[in-house]
């Protein structure tokens, strides 16, 4: 019992040690990480610990609290822990991969998980991919059809040279789609597209939003198709604006939607049935589009947002003459050529949308 008390003591004193990177999990940034992999030396969430738990030949984890920590394997987590971990696991990430967070799909940690420890993709001995042919990829993915009633199989092409990205039905030479790099953006979206592997692809098409909902059965080859896009997307802007630093066009290579979900608006005379509408809000673009079905192709219509100095104001009021039947919150924009009026579920849906929509108006 002596035993187990000290040894946990030591083992939580290692966990807070300044220096050591061990107060977050090592592989999604978690901070006061619970568990640890005894066979790889790193501390780790309880979401990531299960996932190596899947993986019993490279890791084998055990609860920091609850488990019996025997005296030689603290004294492993001592001589390694997670900053050691970095600097040999991730030693050659590229800079176009997604390294993924606590609140990332599971499909994207799993194989960051599995990249960096089963299969060594970062170590110091491989050879880091130029951009250039990272961004080159070709093979089948699943795609939604027209309709929305079911995913058929596609041959898809990307090549980051040629700076495009095509795709084929089984029978056609002729591409159904020439898409730029320029615009080309990818994210996961697992909830919305009902598979664990769920991927949305959009670019600008006759200058509207295009949407493709792709997967693939393999984990590992849908997010090697994300980082492929990635790395397309990296080596356009980095030719594209040579001038602009690092850190800042990073986050341009992909983005999320910084908010998503159903509102009810009404029309221009404000006096139009409010309709139930799915609305995505896309801060780097500033444009707030409406959808029929989250799964459309095409926005039914899109508001651009700028900046509050140009006359952009979000408010939780009606606009003077407007009256709703619902007793509902609802969320005014206004915009120097018109207010939209929209109905939110409940308060706490009112208040995250003023919050996103406030977030697009103050940034720069």
């Amino acid at each position: 019992a002596m035993d187990y008390d000290r040894n946990k003591a030591l083992l939580l004193e290692l966990q807070k040690a300044t220096g050591t990177g061990n107060d977050r999990c090592a592989d999604c940034g978690d901070p006061d990480p619970e568990w640890a992999s005894y066979k790889l030396g790193i501390f780790i969430c309880l979401t990531c610990s299960g996932i190596h738990r899947n993986l019993p030949e490279i890791s084998r984890v055990k609860s920091l609290r609850l488990d019996f920590w025997e005296s030689n394997l603290i004294e492993f987590m001592r001589n390694h822990g997670n900053i050691w971990a970095k600097a040999k696991y991730e030693a050659k990430v590229p800079l176009y991969y997604y390294i993924p967070k606590s609140h990332d799909c599971m499909v994207l940690r799993q194989q960051w998980i599995r990249a960096k420890y089963e299969r060594g993709e970062f170590l110091d001995t491989g050879i880091c991919q130029d951009p250039c042919s990272a961004g080159s990829r070709e093979g089948c993915l699943w795609k939604l059809g027209k309709g929305r009633r079911q995913f058929q199989k596609r041959q898809f092409f990307l090549s980051a040279r040629e700076g495009v990205m095509k795709y084929y039905s089984k029978e056609s030479k002729v591409p159904k789609a020439i898409i730029s790099v320029e615009t080309l953006n990818a994210m996961f979206q697992v909830e919305k597209i009902g598979h664990s592997h769920g991927l949305q692809i959009t670019y600008i098409t006759d200058g509207q939003t295009r949407n493709l909902f792709v997967y693939h059965e393999s984990g590992k080859e849908i997010v090697d198709w994300f980082n492929a896009i990635r790395a397309a997307r990296y080596h356009y802007l980095r030719t594209t604006f040579p001038n602009v630093p690092e850190p800042e066009l990073i986050p341009r290579i992909t983005r999320n939607f910084v908010k998503e979900g159903y509102m009810e608006k009404t029309g221009p005379k404000q006096k139009e049935a409010f309709k139930l509408r799915w609305f995505c809000l896309d801060s780097q673009e500033r444009k707030l589009m409406y959808f029929k079905n989250p799964l459309d192709a095409f926005a039914q219509g899109q508001v651009f947002i700028g900046r509050r100095d140009e006359g952009y104001e979000v408010r939780d009021d009606l606009p003077q003459k407007v009256w709703v039947k619902k007793k509902k919150p609802v969320i005014t924009l206004v915009t120097p050529v018109r207010e939209f009026v929209f109905i939110c579920e409940n308060d706490r849906k009112q208040r995250e949308w003023m919050d996103a929509l406030n977030g697009v108006i103050t940034q720069l």
